[in-house]
Parts: C-alpha cells; structure tokens; sequence
C-alpha cells in the first residue's frame, strides 16, 4: 500500500459527499412548485379581481359594475364601491401580495442556486430561499385575509374568482414548500 500524493489527499477530503437520487428529486420538486406558485401569484396580483358579489366585482386595483347590456364598467376610483375602508384598506392588500411575490422571487433564487452551484455556502441558500419562501406565505396570507375582511359583507363563496383562488393556492404551495425546504435541509444535514 503506498499512501497518496498530499495534493490528491487534499482534493479527497475537500469533495463533497453525492447527494442522493431521492433528495435530488425532492428538492427539484420543491423548486418546481414554488415556482408554480410564484407563476400563479403573479397572475392573481395583476389581474386583482377577486370577488364577484351582486354584480359587482371587487380587485385590488378595480371596482367594476356590470350594466343591463352586460358591459363591464371599471374604475379605479375604489371609494365608489361604496365598501367602508375599501379604497384605504386594499392598499397594504396591494403592497403585501405584490411584495410576497418579490420576494418568493428572491427566495426561488436562491434555491435554484443553491442547487446548481453547489459549493460550501450551498445548504445556508437554500434554508434562506426557504426562509423566504414562508416570508412569502406570511405576506400573502395576510393580504388574502384582509381582502376577505375589507369587503366581509360581500362574502358569497361562490364570489371568489378564480385569481383569487390562484392567490389562496399560491399562498399555501408557499407554505408547503418553505417548510419543505427547512425539513429536507434537517434531514439531509442534522447537524447543521
């Protein structure tokens, strides 16, 4: 047995251990849902309509009246509405949702660069993607529920559209895949 060079020593103790076939594919799927999710949110921010109630349909940016030859009448004049604090209240609504989706931007980055430049910052990326990830749930969370609560008089279920669910989703895939991200983090690497 003849030891080896010091310089091949030093490389094999600096490689870094094979992930797994397993993980690799959780993590992968991880970063494709919260993309997904950030594909949705962005969807629901810019449209904004959310809630169609006694042929109103109330958004984050418009309030629209549907007239007798059904044509759609917006305005963004939300004071119109005639909802108590709508027009003052939808905006940190606005700010919140539209904020979640930047920095699930910023967090989906990270993950993503954790992945394909694996070096030895890797896994402090990926826990801070997904430490951005649930700062994005928070934010859009809250935004859902202080629109349901802004116009809680108009409430029908039936009144949500479909942007809104789009938001109520990404919201909980922002969930789901933070915490996720955080648990797959422990599992592979209990010791950090």
């Amino acid at each position: 047995f003849t030891p080896l060079p010091l310089k091949a020593q030093r490389l094999l103790a600096h490689r870094r251990p094979q992930k797994s076939f397993f993980e690799t594919l959780i993590r992968s799927l991880i970063i494709l849902c919260v993309a997904i999710a950030v594909v949705l949110s962005s969807i629901s921010v810019c449209d904004g309509r959310w809630l169609f109630a006694r042929g109103q349909l109330f958004g984050l940016w418009h309030f629209c009246t549907i007239s007798n030859g059904s044509v759609l009448k917006c305005v963004t004049d939300l004071s119109l509405a005639k909802v108590e604090g709508l027009s003052m209240g939808v905006i940190p609504v606005r700010s919140m949702v539209s904020f979640a989706v930047v920095v699930a931007i910023f967090g989906l980055e990270l993950l993503m660069v954790s992945q394909v430049c694996e070096d030895a910052n890797a896994r402090r990326k990926w826990s801070m993607g997904s430490v951005l990830i649930l700062a994005s749930f928070l934010l859009s969370a809250t935004g859902v529920l202080s629109f349901s609560i802004l116009v809680k008089d108009h409430l029908t279920f039936t009144g949500f559209t479909l942007t809104y669910w789009c938001e109520f989703i990404a919201a909980f895939l922002f969930f789901l895949n933070g915490i996720s991200g955080l648990h797959i983090n422990s599992l592979t690497h209990p010791s950090n």
